[in-house]
């Protein structure tokens, strides 16, 4: 698949076969994240790989628009490390560019994903920290992604709006 389709053609996918994705496909998916651009070339990234039937049931249980991913049967929570930037829009930014990554690396190899936010609601991070094992205050948890063999296959809308492009002034 060329990038462009696989940018135009990438869906939130919330159905899933139950089949687990490969140890190699969940190294390429991770390697893609950690090539992300990142402010001043930090990296202040780190991942928790969740495929636990048990430990996705409790995701569910923490943030209520998670529920796909038990059938999809791996999580991804993207975490945000303050120690090594802690510029809160930087963190941000790097973070998201690194599940971006993710996202279309999946589709372009068949799988499936949904990402699911989380920074903005502190007790959902406070339960992720937890079922998580992490204690460092310094590590923020950003985001969930789930990832699976997907079991739908959405429509591709057309979101190309020319009338919300400026050229030179508004």
């Amino acid at each position: 698949m060329n990038i462009m389709d696989c940018i135009i053609t990438r869906r939130s996918i919330r159905k899933y076969t139950g089949q687990v994705i490969t140890e190699e496909q969940l190294e390429a998916l991770l390697k893609a994240a950690m090539y992300a651009p990142s402010a001043m070339k930090r990296l202040p990234w780190h991942f928790v790989v969740i495929q636990d039937p048990e430990k996705l049931a409790k995701i569910t249980e923490i943030h209520p628009y998670t529920k796909m991913v038990v059938p999809a049967g791996t999580a991804i929570v993207v975490c945000g490390d303050a120690s090594i930037n802690d510029n809160i829009t930087h963190l941000t930014q790097d973070t998201a560019a690194a599940i971006q990554n993710i996202l279309l690396a999946a589709h372009g190899m068949g799988l499936g994903t949904c990402w699911c936010g989380l920074y903005d609601n502190v007790e959902r991070r406070a339960a992720i920290c937890e079922l998580c094992g992490i204690e460092d205050e310094n590590i923020l948890p950003m985001s969930i992604i789930a990832v699976g063999n997907p079991d739908d296959a959405p429509e591709t809308p057309d979101r190309f709006k020319p009338e919300r492009i400026h050229r030179e002034k508004w």
